[in-house]
């Protein structure tokens, strides 16, 4: 028969174990995945963003143009014209189409390229070490913007990252388990351009 005290040390270490067990569950335990509209991807013009637009044969006319606060740009030769919510080569034949019925070119050549998509930024505040507002990349995820944001700071409460979502009814938030995406391996968020993403602080 055991000694009475080597038995309680043993229940001790089997209470200490399952309970550190526990801790660790908790602290990483998986999530659903966050309710957001899906990401629509886009190359549509925005207030802000900024494009070439080249009319060949002219080579002495600007090129690059910004797109007004009201959704124009202003064009050589036939003036301001509505670009939001075109895709380049939906401002290619509009302006191609202006230059022909104001018979400045009969047969235009117009090429449009976007430089930087201004308006299509990721925010991201909170406990991250660099805060702003992030250039929108194809495929980026939460974990990528976090990483854009220098990485979260020992502050930090990964389990309840917020992320919300404009669409066209309306914003969406959900509240993201980052630790069990880094620790885990669960599904991580596929952002969209406007995004917000707030790490909040640990409550001590």
């Amino acid at each position: 028969m055991q000694p009475r005290s080597t038995r309680t040390a043993r229940v001790m270490r089997a209470v200490i174990a399952a309970t550190a067990l526990a801790v660790v569950s908790a602290c990483t335990a998986p999530t659903r995945p966050a309710q957001l509209p899906p990401p629509v991807a886009t190359s549509a013009l925005s207030p802000g963003d900024v494009f070439a637009a080249q009319i060949v044969g002219e080579p002495d006319l600007p090129t690059e143009f910004t797109v007004a606060p009201d959704g124009t740009a202003d064009i050589p030769y036939i003036g301001r014209i509505h670009v939001e919510g075109l895709e380049p080569q939906e401002v290619t034949r509009v302006i191609a189409a202006r230059l022909v019925a104001e018979q400045i070119h009969f047969a235009p050549s117009v090429t449009v390229r976007v430089l930087d998509y201004k308006s299509k930024r990721v925010t991201v505040g909170g406990e991250v070490k660099t805060s702003g507002a992030f250039p929108f990349e194809p495929g980026m995820t939460l974990q990528s913007a976090i990483a854009r944001a220098g990485g979260v700071t020992s502050l930090a409460r990964g389990s309840d990252v917020v992320v919300i979502r404009r669409g066209a009814r309306g914003s969406t938030s959900a509240v993201v388990n980052l630790d069990a995406i880094a620790m885990n391996g669960d599904p991580d968020v596929a952002l969209a351009p406007g995004d917000t993403i707030t790490v909040p602080r640990r409550v001590f």
